[in-house]
């Protein structure tokens, strides 16, 4: 299976941890890349804990021919395209790995329109009518989004202890950098281990970005997103009888299930993640957007009816 991927955006380097945990990366030349923390965390693993039987990562495409070309040296990929379109055909699958959701929607929809799978790094969409628009893509197998942390490995001690703490009673995370960009990674954790339906947000009057999620079995979730911070990715429930928490720090792991995940989702050509997961996760990142520092609670839409 060949894959493309896309890239770069401000500050996400995940082209590059993408790439090399499916094709293994060349250290001196990724150490020339530019991104001194995922070679970190890529060092400390072993060479048999890189890369899919039968799948490579074979081209490249970035806004800028220098980090393409930097990326196809560091991360083994033996094509640097010129424009996106000139993938198809080449591929099967796209890994569109860059976090500015403006660019989600025209990046992605010329290989929906050509029936090949995508996944689209999180935060899928920032405006409601992108979110409708990938919709029906995510219901068919066609687009699978998420944060990568939605499958940390973390979360498997913290939802085993949950039937200990009793009935919840609050879920809190608190993360760095701004909403719109991570506040997805605690939302998708938090919502994939309690699977609490969002309702409501509202926006705290603080200094920093701080969201108030109620939820339909009222219990509510809190996210703090506090800037600029040392990494931060931190996740607590809260019972009647105790409480447990984690913190998401295996990026590599985190990221390798995400892909393992996308390729199931190529293969078998439907959705891997409900398409419902991701409506209600994306329409309260876009109601969090919109909310107003000590305004009224916004609504969180529900999905539509149909395939879900």
């Amino acid at each position: 299976m060949h894959l493309g991927i896309l890239g770069v955006s401000p500050g996400n380097g995940h082209p590059f941890s993408f790439s090399a945990i499916v094709n293994g990366y060349d250290p001196e030349r990724f150490s020339q890349a530019g991104w001194p923390v995922i070679q970190d965390y890529l060092n400390a693993r072993d060479k048999t804990d890189f890369g899919f039987p039968g799948v490579t990562v074979s081209h490249a495409w970035t806004q800028d021919p220098k980090i393409t070309a930097k990326l196809c040296h560091a991360c083994q990929i033996p094509h640097a395209v010129e424009r996106p379109e000139d993938m198809i055909g080449n591929v099967e699958g796209v890994l569109l790995a860059r976090d500015d959701a403006e660019c989600h929607w025209a990046l992605a929809n010329p290989f929906i329109e050509a029936g090949i799978p995508i996944f689209v790094d999180k935060p899928l969409a920032l405006r409601q009518n992108e979110l409708e628009a990938f919709w029906p893509h995510l219901c068919d197998g066609r687009v699978m989004s998420c944060s990568g942390l939605r499958f940390a490995t973390e979360l498997d001690t913290l939802t085993s202890e949950l039937p200990t703490i009793g009935r919840l009673r609050l879920v809190r995370g608190s993360t760095l950098n701004d909403w719109a960009r991570y506040g997805v990674h605690l939302l998708d954790a938090a919502l994939r281990t309690t699977q609490l339906v969002p309702t409501t947000i509202l926006r705290l009057p603080v200094s920093h970005d701080s969201l108030f999620i109620e939820t339909t079995d009222d219990i509510p979730i809190q996210i703090d997103a506090l800037g600029d911070v040392s990494r931060l990715f931190h996740l607590e429930v809260i019972g009647e009888h105790g409480r447990t928490s984690v913190d998401l720090l295996d990026n590599f792991s985190a990221f390798k299930k995400t892909i393992e995940v996308f390729l199931d989702m190529v293969r078998s050509r439907r959705p891997v993640i409900p398409a419902v997961d991701t409506w209600r996760s994306v329409s309260t990142i876009i109601a969090g957007q919109k909310a107003i520092p000590g305004g009224v609670a916004m609504a969180v839409p529900a999905a539509p009816k149909g395939t879900q």
